[in-house]
């Protein structure tokens, strides 16, 4: 794996920051292959993966499903923003979220399939970008990278509950800005709002929105990617405007309808998928580009989303 600078990512991140990440990444290790005080054995993991895609195949559904996984949509999508500063009315956004690049063979070529017509002002990427939670982080993190030489502006992107903190300089020379708990200043016709992003909230607990928000300007429309819905309240009463996530996969294999059997997100059922609200922020869940742990989909289609920001309620 590449050598990474650690001392570069404490600048950013903070002391406390990347401790607490490389040391709960160690923790989840640890309790995979039994040494820790919860016995999750990665054998028993992927035993119950197996089994699963044992029974599709005895129902005769694993390959309707995997071709299901490699069907991505491309989803156009309104955001009636209210507050939107007005030269960013009919501003696009590329949205990606959970490609799990490295264990759905075939999807990076998809994506570039997808993106290549694609017209936007701007590329999120919202996390796990991997698909394992310990192994290698080197080839997803390059395999991102060639998709990102088809993206046209410029991308920024956040981390997930899959993705190691090891990926960032991978990613970044990419071309791919990870936002770690920072903003950046967007701008379009001289007028500009806030893009921030958190690191994960989910499984790492890393989120941290007063810095993300750190010297950004009070009265600015204020963006925010964070990897799952699940801090849409503290977000809400903090300012954001609109807030993008996915991690859910909206269920990933769902019922007829929709419906998910499991989402595995602590949040209000409503910002499990697709667009949402909470109080005055507006929120899209995206039903995420990849699959997890089995690939396959039924009744919930891979997307990747373009967002066109509005003005008009």
């Amino acid at each position: 794996m590449a050598e990474v600078d650690y001392r570069k990512l404490e600048e950013r991140l903070g002391r406390h920051h990347l401790e607490q990440r490389l040391r709960i990444q160690t923790h989840h290790v640890a309790r995979l292959f039994g040494q820790g005080k919860v016995m999750i054995h990665l054998e028993h993991i992927r035993t119950l993966h197996k089994t699963i895609r044992g029974v599709l195949r005895a129902g005769g559904l694993y390959n309707r499903g995997r071709r299901n996984a490699l069907a991505v949509r491309v989803h156009f999508n309104d955001l009636p923003c209210p507050d939107l500063p007005a030269a960013f009315d009919g501003f696009r956004i590329l949205h990606i979220s959970d490609p799990h690049i490295d264990g759905n063979p075939g999807l990076l070529e998809k994506l570039i399939q997808l993106v290549e017509p694609l017209e936007y002002d701007l590329c999120v990427i919202t996390g796990d970008f991997r698909e394992g939670t310990f192994e290698d982080y080197d080839t997803p993190a390059l395999r991102m990278t060639q998709l990102a030489e088809h993206i046209k502006t410029d991308m920024y992107a956040i981390l997930g509950n899959h993705d190691a903190i090891e990926m960032v300089p991978t990613l970044e020379t990419g071309g791919i800005r990870i936002l770690l708990n920072e903003h950046v200043m967007l701008e379009s016709g001289g007028e500009k709002m806030v893009l921030a992003g958190v690191d994960d909230p989910h499984y790492y607990e890393t989120d941290n929105l007063e810095k993300a928000f750190e010297g950004a300007p009070l009265n600015h429309f204020k963006l925010l990617l964070a990897h799952s819905p699940e801090i849409c309240r503290k977000a809400a009463f903090a300012g954001v405007d609109l807030y993008l996530c996915g991690h859910t996969h909206a269920g990933q294999i769902c019922l007829p309808g929709g419906h998910p059997l499991l989402t595995n997100c602590k949040c209000p059922r409503e910002c499990h998928s697709g667009l949402w609200h909470f109080e005055e922020m507006i929120g899209y869940t995206s039903r995420g580009a990849g699959t997890s742990s089995v690939n396959v989909r039924f009744n919930c289609p891979p997307e990747i989303t373009v967002h066109r920001l509005c003005r008009r309620t």
